[in-house]
């Protein structure tokens, strides 16, 4: 009998690895790119969803067709010293040096801030900080559990709270895509601009760090030979990058047609909040509290 996952594993290890992949920056890039594209944003979501979907998805490939075990050993095809050159850097990337840090200011400032006065801003954000990397800490330290808790838990009860502000939002829009105004930097080349929008989130690089969780997971459910823990992997992986894909495009369109009530704001997080607030008030801030800091928890 061929060795294969069952469709309720395909769906958990897809769920799980979204979960990995999807932050607050994922929520917060292409809301901004919708309102800066405008109109164009069919365009610019094209670009985006390039670099953004695609290109972590060939990292996953690359990982299940090589057969690897991690980065680290992809890497070392070239030579050892490039391997370990490149894995130190790829970690220190989406470690310490870049997104590490931004999860638990974004999540503070879009969840936490807004109900704050300015004055009690600084110190609560420094014990916000230790909180939630005490929590990210202490369900990391099984990490047989880390994938129930992200796949399981974490992640559908971040669907739901971000489901209930899309249906809203798209059953009661804003306004329409076609009348708003298209950026500057999207007029002349709205799918190469979007091309490198989609980079912001890190995903290329994450792809090549968490593959091989996808990898492990599928030997956990007993699929040992490697040919299939290959094809395997990329299905899973499609699955991962076809949500991705769905809700950057909602996030997107979302923010083209939030230009119907609010000016183009500094960021998509700003962006969204306006919109949380103006759909369904306190109560709107509170779902969006919940979904960034869950968003950066899982990440």
């Amino acid at each position: 009998m061929e060795e294969k996952l069952a469709g309720k594993d395909y769906l958990f290890i897809g769920s799980m690895l979204f979960g990995l992949f999807f932050g607050a920056g994922n929520l917060i890039f292409p809301i901004h790119m919708g309102q800066e594209a405008g109109a164009a944003i069919s365009q610019a979501n094209f670009g985006f969803l390039i670099t953004a979907v695609g290109f972590p998805f060939l990292g996953i490939i690359a990982l299940g067709i090589s057969q690897s075990n991690g980065v680290f050993e992809l890497a070392s095809r070239v030579n050892r010293i490039y391997a370990y050159i490149f894995t130190i850097l790829l970690y220190l990337v989406i470690g310490p040096f870049f997104a590490l840090p931004r999860l638990a200011t974004t999540s503070f400032e879009i969840g936490i801030s807004p109900f704050l006065s300015h004055e009690l801003q600084a110190p609560l954000l420094a014990l916000f900080s230790i909180l939630f990397f005490g929590t990210a800490w202490f369900l990391s330290r099984k990490p047989t559990k880390l994938l129930d808790y992200i796949g399981k838990f974490l992640n559908p009860l971040f669907l739901v709270l971000l489901g209930i502000i899309l249906v809203i939002a798209f059953t009661h829009p804003l306004g329409k895509v076609r009348q708003a105004e298209i950026g500057k930097a999207y007029q002349a080349s709205p799918i190469l601009t979007g091309f490198t929008q989609g980079y912001n989130t890190l995903d290329a690089l994450a792809a090549l760090a968490f593959g091989i969780i996808i990898i492990t997971t599928i030997r956990q459910r007993g699929v040992k030979n490697p040919k299939i823990i290959a094809k395997e992997t990329i299905k899973a992986g499609l699955i991962s990058v076809g949500l991705m894909a769905i809700i950057y495009t909602c996030l997107s369109y979302l923010g083209a047609k939030s230009l119907g009530q609010f000016a183009i704001s500094e960021n998509g997080g700003i962006a969204l909040a306006q919109i949380s607030n103006h759909y369904l008030g306190n109560f709107g801030m509170i779902i969006l509290a919940l979904i960034v800091i869950i968003a950066c928890l899982k990440t």
